[in-house]
């Protein structure tokens, strides 16, 4: 799987200690709709990515005792949704930890892989949705236990 980095302990993405897994690709959604860059992680896609087997990652992942979840993020997990889905049903295969992906999705954009994942019935999946708007009131998500940026960002459990 391609990856830009890996911070195998968390603590501000959500509310358990988490890998976070810094996806490469994004079409840059937010900045076309905005008109002008505003992603904080653009300067990522300039990194190198990665190659890193997902036995890797799961290995680093249940190796380490102070990790309760996996935060999948970065740039767009879902511009990489081969590595996405396959990441997902290894890890399944060792944790029933939450999985955490933020995108910059809205629902309607990505329903056939939500329900790609509800047909596989993979437990304990949330999803933060929603684009970065500048000028946007943060606030409080309770499912993800973090400040969000932006006032149309959420994140829901679906499954």
């Amino acid at each position: 799987m391609l990856i830009k980095n890996i911070n195998e302990c968390d603590f501000v993405n959500y509310k358990k200690i988490s890998m976070f897994i810094i996806f490469p690709f994004c079409t840059f959604k937010c900045d076309k709709e905005f008109g002008t860059t505003i992603c904080q992680n653009c300067s990522l896609s300039k990194e190198p990515n990665i190659e890193i087997s997902n036995n890797e990652i799961i290995s680093r992942y249940v190796s380490n005792q102070l990790t309760q979840a996996v935060v999948c993020a970065g740039l767009e997990p879902f511009d990489s949704w081969p590595d996405l889905i396959s990441f997902i049903k290894d890890f399944r295969k060792s944790s029933q930890d939450d999985i955490v992906i933020y995108t910059g999705y809205i629902e309607d954009e990505i329903k056939d892989k939500i329900q790609e994942i509800v047909n596989l019935n993979i437990k304990n999946i949330i999803i933060k949705f929603g684009r970065y708007k500048p000028n946007q009131e943060k606030h409080y998500d309770e499912i993800l236990g973090v400040m969000l940026a932006s006032d149309n960002q959420y994140a829901k459990r679906i499954c």
